[in-house]
């Protein structure tokens, strides 16, 4: 009497809110080359949920541009990255490579999530989240990670793409020296900068045109600069859900949901 589906929600119309929320996934099922290895807990098992746009011009600048000085600082063509943002908007299957400017890539980044409808921090947690800027302590990680499994999960998959790539970014922000020797320019883009230009585009709290949208106060300013950069610092340990924290999700879907669990154990 078992059932044969291809993801959670053809179990019923009813699906688990708690699911919703907190999706399970248990790491030999991850693609290892999503960079974080075993010990990493997908939240969204069922498919990889990153716009196409977002992860090109992460793995474009990853692949030609970390050894860009002032990186998101620099000025860029608006008329090549208008062209780029067509083309994404019209379907196409863009190809970034080395003939694209990394500016030109870096701006069209930033202005992907600043227009984009909601925000990747949906702004209903706007304030959730910047209150966690005067939690002090493992407290505040705890209070992050908790926020984060609120997210849907497209937001939670390009959110975790775009932290992974930005702590690659400020890995590369100091000057080294090569096998030979020879010095490597940093791209001078440490955490704070990087949070410093994303923060405002990451967490909105208007609507881009509303009466006082992009006014804001230094309280908010410095928060979300603060909660930014923790993300990006902590990345790793708030996107790893617990062994606990699957267990106690886990027992209560054994309650409200058994199809749920049956379909995880037989996926497993």
């Amino acid at each position: 009497g078992a059932m044969s589906v291809d993801s959670i929600t053809d179990l019923s119309d009813n699906a688990s809110k708690l699911l919703e929320a907190l999706q399970l996934s248990h790491p030999h099922e991850l693609d290892l080359r999503r960079g974080l290895g075993k010990k990493m807990l997908s939240l969204n098992p069922i498919t990889w949920q990153v716009p196409r746009i977002v992860d090109r011009c992460c793995k474009h600048i990853e692949t030609y541009g970390l050894q860009t000085v002032g990186i998101f600082r620099v000025g860029s063509s608006k008329k090549r990255v208008q062209q780029l943002r067509e083309e994404f908007d019209q379907g196409l299957d863009v190809f970034l490579d080395e003939h694209q400017s990394v500016h030109d890539v870096a701006a069209l980044l930033k202005e992907f999530l600043r227009d984009m409808p909601d925000p990747l921090i949906p702004r209903e947690l706007y304030t959730p989240f910047l209150s966690t800027a005067s939690v002090e302590g493992p407290a505040q990680l705890a209070t992050l990670q908790l926020l984060l499994f609120l997210l849907p999960p497209c937001h939670s998959d390009t959110l975790h793409r775009l932290l992974r790539f930005l702590g690659e970014v400020a890995r590369h922000a100091e000057s080294s020296r090569g096998p030979d020797g020879q010095e490597i320019p940093g791209n001078k883009m440490t955490v704070s900068n990087l949070a410093t230009i994303f923060g405002p585009n990451i967490l909105q709290k208007d609507k881009p045109g509303e009466k006082d949208a992009g006014a804001m106060s230094f309280e908010d300013s410095a928060a979300i600069i603060l909660v930014l950069q923790r993300l990006i610092e902590h990345h790793q340990t708030l996107f790893t859900v617990s062994p606990e924290t699957q267990r106690h999700v886990l027992r209560r879907l054994f309650q409200t949901d058994p199809d749920v669990i049956d379909y995880l154990l037989r996926r497993k």
